[in-house]
């Protein structure tokens, strides 16, 4: 079975509820979509940096549980990274980080990375904070010779310093991506105006095949080279919106998956997508997403939760 390489960060959410219930879960964006591709069936391996704490051994234990192979030298000496995640009453969150973010390099990764992947994501912290976004750069752009590269920026403005050198990294990384998706709130800070579609357009101008913008209860939007579709999102109980986003990244390459849209060899079949693919998408990106926020924290489906069976 061909690979997804999933790159970023993996931590502790420490979460606060409204009725001042405080629980730990291993979380981090890219866990998250590692996660959610290995629930779909996917071959999915996490490069990450956790510490070889209590956190540390709970975060890898959460990501084999669900079939993730976590590649060697993740675990690095020191404290695993937190997010103090503080719940509305509405179940969005707001976060605070304690990082640590180093991507280890060199010949030992080389040997401990697989040799058929056919699709990398990377994004959220790990893609823009150093010192380890610029090892992700380089992986990212490296791997684009063979695979299929997707992106979600996953902002944090409360880390991220300089907006302006921020938006040159996300920019360099979306030139080398080809499937990028990112939030409403994502699209707030980087298009003020709040023209969101018109950035979507500007990063099908720059390189990309497809570019999805979640909503929330609004749904989802995506934009590629053949047109514009948009799919609203199911309604149920929203228990919390904790790896929503995250939910609907795994899904759509889970979806290109499906639809052989992954690998260098199927950028131009990937270019050329269609509506009817497009809505496809969305279709299951969106049920994916609906399932994950009726449960508590970052819980995404197993694939025979969407079977029915």
């Amino acid at each position: 079975m061909s690979s997804v390489l999933v790159v970023g960060e993996a931590l502790v959410d420490v979460v606060h509820r409204p009725d001042a219930e405080v629980r730990e879960y291993p979380g981090g964006s890219p866990l998250n979509v590692a996660i959610g591709l290995a629930r779909l069936g996917r071959e999915a391996h996490l490069l990450a940096r956790v510490g070889d704490d209590e956190r540390g051994e709970a975060v890898l234990a959460h990501a084999k549980a669900s079939g993730v192979h976590v590649v060697e030298g993740t675990v690095q000496p020191g404290p695993t990274s937190t997010a103090q995640a503080t719940l509305a009453e509405d179940g969005s969150a707001t976060y605070v980080f304690d990082l640590e973010w180093e991507l280890p390099e060199g010949p030992a990764l080389d040997a401990a990375l697989p040799d058929d992947v056919v699709a990398v994501h990377t994004g959220s912290i790990g893609s823009w904070y150093e010192p380890g976004a610029a090892a992700v750069g380089r992986l990212v752009a490296r791997f684009r010779e063979t695979a299929t590269t997707t992106f979600d920026p996953n902002l944090r403005p409360a880390l991220m310093g300089d907006p302006s050198l921020v938006r040159e990294r996300i920019d360099a990384l979306v030139e080398h991506c080809d499937v990028v998706k990112l939030s409403d709130e994502d699209a707030d800070w980087l298009q003020p105006d709040g023209d969101h579609e018109a950035l979507l357009a500007a990063w099908i101008d720059r390189g990309a095949s497809l570019a999805v913008l979640t909503r929330g209860s609004k749904g989802l939007v995506a934009l590629a080279r053949s047109g514009r579709v948009e799919f609203k999102a199911p309604k149920v109980a929203v228990a919390d919106t904790v790896g929503a986003g995250d939910s609907v990244m795994g899904a759509l390459v889970d979806g290109l998956a499906e639809h052989d849209l992954l690998g260098a060899d199927r950028r131009q079949a990937l270019r050329d997508i269609s509506l009817d693919e497009m809505q496809t998408l969305l279709a299951h990106a969106a049920r994916v997403a609906a399932i994950t926020v009726s449960r508590p924290g970052a819980d995404p489906p197993w694939r025979r939760e969407l079977s029915g069976s």
